[in-house]
């Protein structure tokens, strides 16, 4: 492990875009698969690493939702959960916001529960654990309507108290942050949160969407902002935080090569980037994986580094003493690391 590898692993940093379903290894599958009696149209993990090759957003979705069905109990949901934490903590992940897709399950007849409480267990099981915090960010899909999306807001009620936001993800093109306005005004009414896929695979339109329409607290990819310079001014001068996933970009095909992502530019143009994982299990690599390839493709510092970890707590929706409490120790741990 080189000098700079050993600094991401134990930089300390908050992770906000996770889809927790997308952390779901291909052994994973294969033990929930036996575990529950699914089927599934592999016969190895080989064969499922070798369907994870696609090369857009729609082709991903296809085997990410057919990977969803192994997903059957609260206990899968939780190790599931528990999975991801440590593989974050080992990654110096120490706050972490993840969102599900409670539509993904209950549309094949997993009630809304199974899920909320699986993942709350192992959320709770991952602090008690590593000291790893946690928030659950509910995410509608898109590609659905937006009576769905009121539906589901609806089966939330029970978990409010345990839900910090909701969130907007699944096939961008041809599904505008616009379809979604209403039941975003209704979850701002409840006090939730909100972050939305925008400029991912969309236009920058589908961003001014986000900001003006949903009124998004945080914004998740946002790459094609960099198209607009009145947007990326409004974004900077906001202090709006961006989530952006480099591996995730290459893989579906948003950047041709890492050295073409545009991660120093979004921090040179004084966007408050970050980095994460988005689908891991997918996509190749998790948080930690992710530093590292952005700092190989676009000769990042530890300056830079330091940086995203910095945004990625100051983007959290944690309370501003428990951010004040993770900048010190990031602070502390790049004073012992000159």
């Amino acid at each position: 492990m080189s000098d700079l590898d050993a600094f991401i692993a134990g930089l300390p940093k908050a992770e906000l875009h996770l889809h927790i379903e997308g952390s779901l290894e291909p052994e994973q599958m294969f033990e929930f698969a036996r575990r529950n009696n699914v089927a599934i149209p592999f016969a190895s993990v080989e064969e499922v690493r070798a369907a994870y090759d696609f090369s857009n957003l729609q082709d991903f979705l296809d085997i990410y939702y057919a990977g969803a069905d192994v997903l059957r109990t609260e206990e899968d949901f939780r190790d599931l959960a528990l999975a991801y934490f440590d593989r974050a903590a080992a990654d110096g992940v120490v706050h972490a916001e993840i969102f599900f897709d409670p539509q993904t399950h209950t549309h094949r007849g997993i009630p809304f529960g199974v899920a909320a409480n699986g993942l709350l267990a192992g959320m709770a099981e991952a602090e008690a654990k590593h000291g790893l915090t946690s928030r659950l960010i509910l995410c509608f899909l898109r590609h659905l309507d937006e009576e769905d999306a009121f539906k589901t807001l609806g089966q939330a009620q029970p978990w409010l108290d345990r839900i910090e936001g909701v969130g907007l993800d699944s096939s961008e093109v041809g599904h505008p942050p616009a379809k979604f306005a209403r039941v975003f005004a209704a979850a701002a009414a409840m006090g939730l949160k909100r972050v939305a896929h925008a400029g991912e695979e969309g236009p920058p339109e589908y961003v001014h969407e986000a900001l003006d329409l949903l009124q998004v607290d945080r914004l998740d990819h946002g790459n094609r902002s960099l198209e607009d310079p009145q947007l990326v001014a409004r974004l900077a001068r906001s202090g709006m935080t961006l989530t952006v996933c480099p591996l995730s970009n290459l893989k579906l095909c948003v950047v041709e090569s890492m050295d073409a992502h545009p991660i120093d530019r979004m921090l040179a143009s004084g966007l408050r980037a970050t980095i994460n994982s988005d689908d891991p299990a997918y996509f190749g690599g998790y948080v930690a994986d992710n530093y590292r390839a952005a700092a190989q493709g676009r000769a990042l510092d530890r300056r830079d580094l330091v940086t995203l970890a910095r945004n990625s707590f100051l983007g959290s929706f944690l309370p501003d003493d428990a951010v004040a409490a993770h900048l010190a120790r990031l602070d502390a741990y790049v004073a012992a690391n000159r």
